[in-house]
């Protein structure tokens, strides 16, 4: 039987390097270096005829550690809940008010860079708190 060995997580949104960017921001992930021959993204897209211009980005852990992230833009807008989303996992281990106080620090930050808060969903006899927000685009995501 083959196992996994890696996984990339794609989005459809409106505008991929602007979305894989403000991820970049979220994950301490980075763009990879515009394609060989090439001084700039920009450049490279140039290159392109103009409809395939700006149709995708990625981004990916510099630690090879987690997930490649694919952004390929579609038509078509967000209408209903995801049926995927991501866990940003900011307070591992921590519970209670402590957990709180890192959730809503790395709430603040993610706002500043365009995320919007969604909900708070409170701890109960399962499960710590966390925070569903949105990002620039309006996927959700749950920082846990």
């Amino acid at each position: 039987m083959t196992s996994v060995k890696q996984f990339q997580v794609t989005f459809d949104c409106a505008e991929p390097e602007r979305v894989a960017r403000f991820w970049c921001e979220v994950l301490g992930y980075v763009a990879p270096p515009p394609p060989e021959g090439f001084d700039s993204w920009d450049e490279f897209e140039r290159t392109l005829p103009p409809e395939d211009r700006g149709s995708w980005f990625a981004c990916s852990d510099p630690t090879g550690a987690g997930p490649r992230l694919y952004f390929q833009r579609v038509p078509e807008g967000k209408v209903v809940k995801n049926r995927v989303h991501l866990d940003v996992r900011v307070a591992t281990g921590l519970v209670g008010e402590e957990r709180l106080a890192a959730l809503e620090a790395e709430c603040a930050r993610l706002t500043q860079l365009g995320a919007t808060r969604v909900r708070l969903l409170p701890a109960d006899d399962e499960n710590e708190s966390c925070l569903v927000m949105a990002d620039i685009e309006g996927n959700e995501f749950c920082l846990d």
